[in-house]
């Protein structure tokens, strides 16, 4: 983001703002959403120096871009995402959603930072500082997100000290060890102590009461969890900025869009939280969000509030999120608030997207020691095998959502080992630590994918990121787990010994490195080849990634075991 105003910036502005002396660029009729007062007004806006000078009527300028009635709004923040989550580098991301209208983010990068600690985060941060997208940083919180898995990296109080002195980084990331917070575990408190003057995001799925209170208290005022409406009003009510979130695998917007009143929708923002690349292409970003809301009845130009002034707002991004002046020159053109398709977008007052295309492009890549990142023993077997007392908890499936339920049944054993059962819709879920080579390998079951035949296996597993497989059959969990250890990162889909599909992910197991388009199309062919294979779901390999994550109740899996998300310990 662009520093202060100089004294001789500043005198432009007012020059330019009292119409005596010429604009760099100036949007005439247009249709401006003004959110501050929730109206639409016909004016030019008139822009010096990436910042605009005046709203009104003004003609001395060249170019002077005539926009014949469509609406101006201000660019789109997105308040909780990450970036990795689209398997895309950042320039290719870039690409992805500034045609979207989205012109700034903030984004927790503990994917990457879990893999490869600060040199993950640099890594991006390097990448993106020349693309027109404001890239803000919340220190990552939880790297890693609990003991209860093996990560490959440790960002202890000290290390987010120094990453919250960055510049352009804005606070701390969402706490997930919420049950750390409860605790008062005192590595968690010394990471809430050393942000007490910064924002700091939450994650508390489920917290109610005077749980949510003691975990309010220690400065944590967001969350993007609630997945009920009861959940949220009561999260607002103590206090907390409700993250309304619409992913590609967590789709909360229609159970909260009630929570959206004219009482509390200052206290409410959309964010997408994880986003693939296909739906960051075919469906959207931010954009998709604001669509779908007005589509659900909102008010259009409040659905542009909770897109723009409401997240700059709660994270202080002075400037952004509003057309008036002395604020950022970040927008974008659209027709009608019916489709909401972007047809311009400017960054700092340059057209930078027109008609759903980048204007610009997305830099080199530079790998680096993000290139080698998968270190795994030798995979057996053997290795796949194992039998416990019956009934065994079984991870469950929740349609839509990234929560999970803890069920019991009596597992189908062939030859003394616990295996598949396609039959139920049981099947063998399979987490391999791929950091250290420490030989851990977590073996469960999991309800719910569908699988008829096959394997699936991903580099990419919240928030640690080991490799983790769900199959039919063990030879075809091997042969999965194998092409990932091969590729060095990546997504695959496999039958027995053949290979079926794949997406190599060569930094650090978790981006492309290749474009957009390309991305796009290995990930809808790995899609299909699941479809194939009998699962239904719709982002099968995003919804597998969460299976992982043991911040997220109720039962998971780890290469530690099977965690009791709620008791918060291996079961």
């Amino acid at each position: 983001m662009a520093g202060p105003l100089s004294r001789d910036d500043l005198a432009e502005l007012i020059s330019v703002a009292k119409d005596e002396a010429p604009a760099d660029l100036i949007l005439t009729n247009a249709r401006i959403v003004n959110v501050f007062n929730g109206e639409i007004e016909s004016a030019d806006v008139a822009v010096k120096n990436g910042r605009i000078a005046g709203v009104g009527n003004y003609k001395h300028a060249a170019p002077i871009i005539d926009l014949r009635g469509q609406f101006l709004a201000p660019g789109f923040i997105d308040g909780h995402v990450h970036l990795e989550s689209s398997m895309l580098d950042a320039g290719e991301y870039a690409r992805a959603v500034v045609p979207r209208g989205t012109l700034a983010i903030v984004t927790d990068l503990h994917e990457i930072a879990n893999v490869a600690g600060i040199a993950g985060l640099k890594y991006i941060l390097n990448n993106a500082r020349h693309l027109p997208l404001d890239v803000f940083l919340m220190a990552p919180s939880c790297v890693p997100a609990t003991h209860l898995e093996t990560s490959g990296a440790n960002l202890d109080s000290g290390i987010i000290r120094r990453i919250l002195k960055w510049k352009n980084c804005i606070g701390l990331g969402e706490m997930m060890n919420y049950p750390g917070v409860l605790f008062g575990d005192d590595a968690v408190l010394d990471k809430l102590a050393a942000a007490q003057d910064r924002v700091i995001d939450g994650h508390a799925p489920g917290i109610t009461g005077k749980k949510l209170n003691a975990y309010i208290a220690t400065g944590i005022y967001s969350d993007h969890e609630s997945v009920k409406l009861g959940e949220a009003r009561e999260k607002l009510a103590r206090g907390m900025w409700i993250m309304i979130r619409e992913g590609s695998s967590e789709k909360n917007l229609e159970a909260l869009l009630p929570l959206i009143t004219d009482k509390t929708y200052r206290r409410c923002l959309f964010v997408v939280d994880d986003r693939t690349c296909v739906d960051l292409l075919q469906d959207g970003d931010i954009d998709s969000i604001v669509r779908k809301a007005i589509r659900l009845g909102l008010d259009p130009v409040r659905a542009i509030q909770l897109a723009t002034i409401n997240p700059a707002e709660y994270f202080q991004l002075a400037g952004l999120g509003a057309i008036a002046p002395g604020y950022y020159a970040n927008m974008i053109v659209f027709d009608n608030f019916n489709d909401l398709r972007v047809s311009q977008a400017f960054f700092r007052g340059k057209l930078v997207a027109a008609d759903g295309k980048a204007l610009f492009n997305s830099g080199k890549k530079h790998y680096g020691q993000m290139g080698d990142t998968i270190n795994v023993g030798e995979l057996t077997i053997e290795s796949l095998r194992f039998n416990r007392p019956a009934p065994l908890p079984v991870i469950e499936l929740i349609p839509g959502q990234i929560f999970t339920r803890q069920r019991l049944e009596i597992p189908r054993v062939v030859d003394g080992s616990i295996t598949s059962d396609v039959e139920r819709d049981i099947l063998k879920l399979v987490v391999v630590e791929r950091h250290h080579a420490t030989g851990n390998i977590g073996l469960g079951l999991i309800a719910g994918f569908g699988l008829k035949e096959g394997a699936l296996a991903s580099s990419v597993s919240h928030d640690s990121h080991n490799i983790i497989a769900v199959g039919a059959d063990d030879e075809s969990l091997l042969t999965a787990l194998r092409e990932v250890k091969k590729l060095g990162g990546g997504l695959v889909a496999a039958n027995g010994q053949r290979l079926l599909a794949a997406l190599p992910l060569p930094i650090a197991g978790l981006l492309s490195g290749v474009s957009l388009e390309i991305t796009v199309a290995r990930l809808v062919a790995l899609e299909q080849t699941a479809a194939g294979l009998g699962c239904s779901l719709n982002s099968p390999y995003s919804l597998l990634s969460f299976m992982a994550l043991p911040v997220i109740p109720e039962l998971r899996l780890t290469d530690l075991g099977l965690v009791d998300v709620n008791e918060f310990k291996i079961v």
